[in-house]
């Protein structure tokens, strides 16, 4: 995640950096670091704020079912994690789901392919979302 992105995503929240920083659990210090992008974002913050963006995203939205947008086969769906806890708009949060054929071995790796993919962008980025 850039700096950008998380600066963006703290004023989407409506989100002072006191206030992200006790929601996320880090230090104000920290998020000052983040958004001047003299540190990096750790994955566990990443994720938390990507959670936390697409729960105020799914307010005025429908969710989007990873299986049903993909069209995933039954055979794949009975080997996916987000299938099995019923989880299909929040696939990308899910370490081990079956995307493009297998599962990712990290966050890094996932996040490469869930950024171009609908369901996330749905959520997270809906600006980016093909419109019918």
């Amino acid at each position: 995640m850039h700096r950008q992105e998380f600066k963006n995503f703290r004023h989407q929240l409506k989100k002072t950096q006191k206030q992200m920083a006790e929601l996320l659990g880090v230090s104000l210090k920290a998020v000052c670091s983040y958004e001047q992008g003299s540190r990096s974002i750790p994955v566990h913050v990443e994720r938390q704020l990507f959670l936390l963006v697409s729960r105020m995203a799914l307010k005025n939205k429908r969710k989007k079912i990873c299986w049903d947008t993909t069209k995933c086969s039954n055979t794949r769906r009975k080997e996916c994690p987000a299938w099995e806890f019923q989880v299909g708009d929040l696939c990308w949060f899910i370490n081990g789901t079956i995307c493009k054929g297998q599962p990712q071995k990290n966050w890094r790796e996932k996040m490469k392919i869930c950024r171009s993919c609908e369901v996330f962008r749905h959520l997270c980025h809906p600006e980016t979302t093909t419109k019918p």
